[in-house]
């Protein structure tokens, strides 16, 4: 289920004439992103967030809504989802406003040293600080070049899950060698709620890019007869009253084999695109957004790069390890925002200023 707003959140971005003039933009409402939203209001930056998808979470809800993270710092386990809808919590002092379902096409330098930002639904800013938490960029799927296949997209041929329960009960066929691939195949095997009629998993060749342990139970599951593994690649389709109802899959052997199905899933994951953000004259190394890890600063003074979009000598890319960089861009940024102000580091746990900015009660210590 995705996270819900107030439409007073949503709607304050239609409200405005002109560009709308704030401290800091945003672009991207991942878990990244959310969490830039807080470190900022700690700092009483006050921030909107733009994101081309029509909800926040990013690729965790996109991608893996249901599938657990287990490297969140004293969070032992958490799905996609439930990082995102306690990241929006948290956040909800601070009061950012949110523009779904648009992509930042222009990023200007102004004379007086602010950023004019526009999006494709037309949406303006002006801005002083810009941070770019856009994941791998404008993230799509890679898909099943078939002839006719795309007719199919979104009824019976499926390149992510949003609802596991709406695959149980069906004859599925998953294609694809890596963890997505893996994970779905066996979850729709086992008995439970989500269980398919049958799994049929195909990929080009007998070895995988995913978790051995998936690999492993994978191949018990299938000497239980449970699912079916075949090697092979999809070549062709078959169809019956305007309906998806079999693949042709050629083996290694040459030989094309009909497999019927009710459903089709695809995971050959992402293929990154910049898209506009290749055009705002940032230092740019194979697709991401150089830093230094100082301030995370992009080669253009004022403009971030926190999570997956940036890259530095020893960058790994973990959701922690972003939310790390969102602390020391915050810092970086106060500067172009209070430009006569000092900032100090303060400490939630005894700042009564920042337990006010929070809304939270000052404790009493004896």
């Amino acid at each position: 289920m995705e996270p819900q707003l107030s439409q007073e959140v949503i709607d304050t971005a239609t409200a405005h004439d002109g560009p709308i003039e704030t401290d800091a933009v945003i672009v991207g409402a991942g878990p990244v992103g959310l969490f830039q939203v807080f470190e900022l209001g700690l700092l009483e930056i006050k921030a909107h967030v733009i994101d081309s998808l029509a909800y926040p979470g990013g690729q965790c809800v996109e991608l893996y809504p249901d599938k657990p993270i287990y490297d969140i710092p004293a969070v032992p386990m958490c799905t996609g989802q439930e990082l995102t809808d306690n990241l929006l919590r948290q956040i909800e002092p601070f009061g950012a406003t949110f523009h779904f379902g648009q992509e930042v096409t222009t990023v200007q330098r102004q004379d007086d040293g602010r950023f004019f930002v526009a999006t494709s639904r037309g949406t303006r800013f002006i801005t002083r600080t810009l941070f770019i938490a856009a994941g791998v960029g404008a993230f799509q799927p890679r898909t099943l070049k078939v002839d006719g296949l795309d007719r199919f997209d979104g009824t019976q041929l499926h390149y992510r899950v949003r609802n596991p329960a709406d695959f149980a009960g069906k004859n599925l066929v998953i294609v694809g060698g890596g963890d997505s691939a893996l994970d779905w195949a066996l979850e729709f095997a086992k008995e439970g709620p989500h269980q398919a009629e049958s799994v049929i998993l195909i990929h080009r060749r007998d070895g995988f890019k995913a978790a051995p342990a998936s690999v492993a139970r994978m191949r018990e599951l299938c000497d239980a007869l449970q699912m079916q593994f075949i090697v092979g690649q999809i070549t062709g389709h078959e169809e019956r009253d305007q309906r998806l109802t079999g693949v042709k899959v050629t083996g290694a052997d040459g030989v094309t084999r009909v497999v019927p199905l009710d459903t089709l899933l695809v995971f050959f994951g992402l293929s990154p695109k910049l898209g506009p953000i290749a055009d705002w004259g940032l230092d740019i190394e194979r697709k991401q957004l150089k830093v230094d890890t100082e301030k995370f600063s992009t080669s253009v003074p004022g403009i971030f790069a926190v999570g997956d979009i940036n890259t530095y000598p020893g960058k790994k890319k973990l959701i922690l390890s972003g939310f790390h960089e969102c602390a020391l861009a915050a810092f970086a940024a106060a500067p172009f925002v209070f430009p006569d102000k000092k900032v100090h580091l303060q400490y939630t746990t005894t700042s009564p200023k920042l337990h006010k900015v929070l809304g939270v009660d000052s404790p009493v210590f004896d």
